[in-house]
């Protein structure tokens, strides 16, 4: 009778352990699975950045150059570029509040843990 109640002590003590170590390897699983969206999104966003930068400076290079051409002119072109930028960085300084920015933020991130929420109670 001791000996079954061992063997049986033993069997749920080897069940708990293999319960135990499925539950952490699944959370690796989870958690590489996100390390890995992660630095795909990064990834894609830091290349989309660059490409966009690259794309709005020989945009305003070219606009830049145009208007010298036609007010023939080898600066005028760069200057009125140049106001434009300097125009548009004063009315962020001090017309735009970061209450803007800040609702968008919280925004972006509430949904981003609803949904790792979501994902979290299916397990």
């Amino acid at each position: 009778m001791a000996n079954e109640d061992k063997s049986r002590t033993d069997s749920i003590i080897g069940n708990l352990v293999g319960y135990i170590d499925t539950r952490l390897d699944l959370i690796k699983l989870d958690l590489q699975t996100k390390l890995k969206s992660i630095f795909v999104s990064t990834i894609h966003g830091v290349l989309l950045g660059l490409v966009a930068l690259m794309v709005l400076l020989f945009l305003n290079l070219f606009i830049a150059l145009l208007l010298n051409d036609v007010l023939d002119s080898q600066f005028w072109g760069f200057g009125i570029v140049t106001l434009f930028y300097l125009i548009l960085l004063v009315i962020l300084l001090v017309g735009l509040d970061k209450k803007v920015f800040q609702g968008m933020a919280d925004k972006a991130f509430r949904n981003t843990i609803y949904k790792a929420d979501e994902s979290d109670q299916t397990i």
